[in-house]
């Protein structure tokens, strides 16, 4: 009973947090015009809002067993007793590092309390914060009490750990400790399958430590990130995403493409890479694309020909293309951390989206057609089927429109651009298209909360490591360094290329981007490397962390969907790798291809 209350609870808050966040933007746009004035404070009020919704939705993420790891490690080993060991270890390290997050983020809380401040009508910021130490005391229960073995061991485990971790962290508040005992304790944390925000976070926690600095300096980052004003953004269009998901929309999309691109072996070839690296960017992930489109598209083309393993090839790698087509949430994401306007970082990605689809399909070998079954023949374009098409899918076309059009525009800020998105998607699919319900929005809410929970969670711990890392003066020594090493721009880019697939098997995408960036960027702008291009250049090589073990996400999302081993996935999308890192390289070395369009039309000079 009482763990029900504390399910319903959370979802509860968390969707709560998420329909303020999408209502008060839309208040906004409607209060201006009419009465000159909004609401005060209301984009702040957003933003704390996001941070209830972060820890919120991370506990509703740790619930479902969804916070992201580095993968089972240990603890998927073949014997039972190093297994067991291993999901021991997780859960005991995980809880304590909670417990310490806890009392650090408390010790944030209390030094808001002694100096208050109001965000708007009175309501202090730090009923806002205390969400922080609240969340991560509760996630350390969770992850300590599962513990295997007996009930009573698990309980106890999930009241100690983190009372102990508590205690350490303020017992030991500004005393220097040495790094290499954490560092050994957290790289084996990290092999056995805990969650990557808890590795981070007590990698932050530990650096901090090892300097004697104050360890309130962690949970600050994360609440320094979680109330940026463009941030919201994120789990608003993710939201919209998610809403075309649950809908027919994949399947009128499908639909469409097939008939603009002539069906046959060719037509559906292309119709798929595009069709799944557009719903990619609209869903905000490749996951939700490989689940959405995969019973679709896969039988369409091993219909036109193709062999199941090449079909299945192209669907993986074709969802991991859609993260530089707007409003995909890695490309907010770099403009956040890389202080780019986001609509300039929207339309950067057009071109280069396009660049790597044509790199996939003629260099992945997915247009050849030796392979290809003797009955597949060349499609014709139908105008016929595709005007009905597009009618029938006119909601889902018009979709980008709103979302790129309102911030490119000018008269929406992105936290409004991805409200109006959201809204635009709950309306069509709810009352016009009656494809979802009040249920299915809700769990659509809830479902959101979830991922972003688990995002910001790596984001935030991500951000206190960062900040460590740039106060230690790292950016400049590996200006110094790289300049040594590489004399000239050229050297740099594709060195830089080749350092970027590795980071991308290796790193989940967030917190690659939270981490690598702020150290990168320095340095690309030492050798006059735009920041726009930059970004693209570092999204475009990530892609292929998607397809790339261990991090690759989407070899497991294709192995669950289709039912195949995760070893004959890799095995299929390897083509695909090569041709994304060509077509990385393509755009590394052509940088009109990123700054041409916005340029041209917002007048974004090098930065």
């Amino acid at each position: 009973m009482f763990a029900n209350v504390m399910r319903r609870g959370e979802a509860g808050l968390a969707a709560s947090a998420l329909a303020l966040m999408l209502l008060l933007p839309l208040l906004e746009i409607v209060l201006r015009p009419l009465f000159g004035v909004g609401i005060a404070n209301a984009p702040v009020f957003v933003q704390h809002a996001g941070l209830v919704l972060a820890m919120a939705g991370a506990l509703v993420a740790e619930r479902g067993g969804h916070l992201s790891s580095l993968g089972a490690g240990f603890a998927a080993a073949a014997d039972p007793r190093l297994r067991r060991a291993a999901q021991a270890y997780a859960a005991l390290a995980a809880g304590l590092v909670c417990g310490m997050l806890a009392q650090a983020s408390w010790t944030f809380v209390v030094a808001e309390m002694a100096v208050p401040r109001a965000i708007a009508y009175g309501v202090p910021g730090w009923w806002f914060m205390a969400a922080l130490p609240a969340g991560f005391l509760l996630l350390g229960v969770r992850l300590a009490g599962r513990l295997a073995g007996a009930a009573n061991w698990r309980w106890l485990a999930a009241g100690a750990l983190p009372a102990l971790g508590w205690w350490f962290a303020g017992h030991y508040d500004g005393s220097v400790l040495a790094l290499w005992p954490f560092a050994g304790a957290l790289l084996l944390l990290l092999l056995c399958g805990a969650p990557v925000f808890a590795v981070l976070g007590g990698l932050a926690l530990a650096l901090f430590w090892s300097e004697g600095q104050p360890l309130a300096a962690v949970p600050l980052s994360h609440y320094q990130i979680t109330v940026n004003p463009s941030l919201p953004a994120l789990p608003l269009f993710t939201l919209a995403g998610l809403v075309f998901a649950r809908t027919g929309a994949a399947a009128r999309l499908g639909a469409l493409f097939t008939a603009l691109f002539g069906g046959g072996a060719r037509g559906t070839a292309i119709a798929a890479a595009v069709l799944c690296s557009g719903f990619t960017a609209l869903t905000g992930g490749s996951g939700v694309t490989i689940l959405a489109l995969g019973g679709l598209l896969l039988p369409l083309l091993v219909g036109a020909g193709f062999p199941e393993r090449r079909g299945i090839g192209l669907v993986t790698s074709a969802s991991a293309l859609g993260v530089l087509l707007a409003p995909s949430v890695p490309l907010i994401m770099y403009a956040i951390i890389a202080r780019v306007p986001i609509n300039a970082m929207f339309l950067a990605g057009l071109l280069p989206a396009l660049v790597m689809v044509v790199f996939l399909l003629l260099v992945g070998g997915f247009l050849k057609r030796d392979g290809l079954a003797p009955t597949s023949a060349v499609g014709r374009v139908d105008f016929a089927a595709a005007r009905r098409a597009a009618w029938a899918a006119k909601w889902e076309i018009l979709a980008p429109v709103v979302a790129v059009g309102s911030l490119v525009g000018g008269w929406a800020t992105p936290t409004e651009s991805a409200a109006l998105t959201a809204a635009y998607a709950l309306l069509t699919q709810s009352l016009l298209l009656r494809e979802i319900d009040a249920r299915g929005v809700g769990r659509a809410l809830v479902e959101c909360a979830q991922v972003i929970g688990g995002i910001m969670l790596i984001l935030g711990m991500a951000l206190g490591l960062t900040n460590y890392l740039v106060d230690a003066g790292i950016p400049d020594l590996a200006i110094d360094g790289v300049q040594a090493l590489l004399p000239d721009k050229w050297s740099f880019l594709i060195a830089l290329n080749l350092f970027l697939l590795l980071a991308g098997a290796l790193m989940e995408i967030y917190a690659a981007i939270v981490v690598l960036v702020p150290l990168l960027l320095p340095v690309a702008l030492a050798y006059g490397i735009d920041p726009v291009h930059f970004g693209i250049i570092f999204l475009a090589n990530l892609e292929m962390g998607f397809l790339c073990p261990p991090a690759g996400m989407n070899l497991y999302f294709s192995a669950a969907m289709f039912g195949k081993p995760v070893r004959e996935i890799a095995v299929s999308v390897l083509p695909a790798v090569l041709a994304i890192f060509l077509g990385a390289l393509t755009l590394s070395l052509l940088p009109f291809l990123s700054t041409a369009l916005p340029d041209w039309l917002l007048g974004v000079q090098a930065r």
